[in-house]
């Protein structure tokens, strides 16, 4: 664990040297006010970036963590837009260069005198390639360094990519940030062959991945749970990882939850983050909001059997992993099932056990591209609707987002599920 904070602080130094080379040193003169306050800045926003990441591991109080979460989550994906343009302005700055040349070459070879040989033409003078030149010192010593008043070609350019990268980064982040709040609602129709024709379009509203915590409060839960009602659910499928802080962190931030409302109730499974936190305590706080948490056991609904597993991520802990037999053992297999499992990995137990349908979350739909590449490859659904044999599998993208709260090519959503006879 130890050589693997070393390494990730490495990483993080190495990142932000790259970026200060280009965007501070590259683009101002040594000592200049931008290249002092730049250098001050960016220092202090890479320092934000381990604590925003680790804060609560580090002991740092809520009120704290929620102080260096914001800049340090926010800051984490302005990172990733930065490196991704300059990388590209890499490839870019050698034929913009190429290019700048040819065109002074071409400016110089046209402004030569008629009938003088190029050969008799005098050598021009070397100009600079960047932004300092040299003068002859005032006793006649050794040259000096002193500024251009031009800018050099390379100077140019560097300041270029450098002004193209922040705007490239600035309004993809802004666009997230605003992308993130704008939660929408997603209809879909699963038929079910077990199921009973009175039960034909019955109602479920799926919500997973809100992560209450330091970033996300008390305003987002009302707007998720407003979602949720809106869509008039017969029965509320919390699908994991509400919360990324402990129940006196988070006490009004959760409150909204207890308006969640349904005929058939509203039911909750744990998801990774929630073996992050003080587990027992969240499920019965969450009992006295009114949920129902499924703690791998089984609701039997009128027209269905509603079972629920403990997230993967709590194998080895004292509240215990996914226990398939405990949940859906001794069940009447001529009923459908429908199962609440956080991760889509465990759709092939849910195949082993005969379910007919898995409800999942996790993913966040990769939450930013190019991310959702990444979690495409680590997940067998990255969002929507499969089926894998008799089984079918839906992923929500969630309703949050844990870290920045920010969400490029992965938009938030809440689910209802309309369950369909054949």
């Amino acid at each position: 664990m130890v050589l693997l904070v070393i390494l990730v602080l490495f990483a993080i130094a190495g990142i932000h040297w790259y970026l200060w080379k280009r965007l501070v040193r590259d683009v101002s003169a040594p000592g200049s006010v931008y290249r002092r306050t730049a250098t001050v800045v960016l220092i202090a926003l890479a320092v934000t970036v381990p604590f925003a990441i680790r804060g609560r591991q580090m002991g740092l109080p809520f009120g704290a963590q929620q102080v260096v979460a914001w800049p340090g989550f926010v800051w984490i994906v302005a990172v990733l837009y930065l490196v991704l343009a300059l990388l590209v302005g890499e490839v870019v700055r050698p034929v913009v260069l190429r290019l700048l040349r040819r065109r002074d070459a071409a400016r110089a070879a046209s402004a030569e005198p008629a009938g003088v040989p190029v050969a008799a033409a005098p050598e021009p003078e070397a100009a600079p390639t960047a932004d300092v030149e040299a003068h002859a010192a005032p006793d006649g010593g050794a040259p000096v360094d002193a500024p251009v008043d031009a800018p050099g070609r390379r100077l140019v350019v560097s300041r270029g990519i450098a002004v193209g990268a922040g705007l490239i980064a600035a309004g993809t982040l802004g666009y997230g940030v605003a992308n993130a709040r704008n939660l929408r609602t997603k209809h879909v129709t699963v038929t079910l062959p077990k199921l009973p024709r009175a039960a034909d379009r019955y109602r479920v509203a799926v919500v997973s991945d809100i992560h209450l915590g330091p970033v996300l409060g008390g305003g987002h839960c009302r707007r998720v749970v407003d979602a949720v009602n809106r869509t008039r659910p017969d029965v509320i499928a919390v699908v994991g990882d509400l919360v990324d802080a402990d129940v006196d962190d988070l006490r009004s931030a959760v409150a909204p939850m207890a308006d969640l409302s349904a005929p058939d109730g509203t039911f909750f499974v744990t998801g990774n983050h929630e073996y992050y936190v003080e587990t027992a305590e969240w499920i019965d706080h969450l009992r006295d909001l009114g949920l129902l948490p499924l703690v791998n056991e089984r609701a039997e609904l009128p027209y269905f059997a509603l079972a629920g597993v403990n997230d993967i991520s709590g194998e080895g802990s004292a509240f215990g992993g996914p226990d398939y037999g405990a949940a859906l053992g001794d069940r009447d297999r001529s009923r459908a099932t429908v199962l609440m499992a956080h991760q889509p990995v465990m759709i092939h137990d849910a195949v082993d056990w005969g379910v007919d349908l898995q409800l999942s979350g996790h993913t966040h739909g990769g939450q930013m591209w190019p991310l959702t590449y990444i979690a495409g490859a680590a997940n067998p659904t990255l969002a929507g609707l499969e089926r894998y044999g008799d089984t079918q599998l839906y992923v929500t993208r969630g309703a949050g987002a844990w870290g920045p709260p920010v969400r490029v090519a992965a938009d938030p959503d809440v689910t209802l599920i309309e369950l369909r006879t054949p």
